[in-house]
């Protein structure tokens, strides 16, 4: 009842295929790439300039997301704290009750 069932392989049913012959073929250099064209460095300045505006705009923005996902965290906790102290209550009374008889 408990052993298992090993699975069988099948037993081949015909002549085996003899294997392919694999023949040796010779590479012939091809024409060489022709050099890559000339590229025109890019001036030199900034990729974003911050303005007072933007700079103000993403000191705001990054304000908002630390106190956005601390609120959501500090939720959790407060979420969990109030559990186990709800269980922890409910135990001390369900104890209490079966003492008492």
């Amino acid at each position: 009842m408990f052993r298992p069932k090993v699975p069988t392989m099948p037993q081949p049913t015909g002549p085996a295929a003899p294997p392919a012959v694999v023949e040796t073929t010779t590479i012939t250099p091809g024409t060489p790439a022709p050099p890559p064209a000339h590229v025109t460095p890019a001036p030199n300045r900034p990729a974003v300039r911050l303005t007072p505006g933007t700079a103000l705009a993403l000191v705001g923005g990054g304000t908002a997301v630390v106190l956005v996902v601390g609120a959501v965290l500090v939720s959790m906790l407060l979420a969990v704290a109030l559990t186990a102290t709800s269980v922890a209550v409910c135990a001390v009374v369900i104890r209490s009750v079966l003492t008492r008889r």
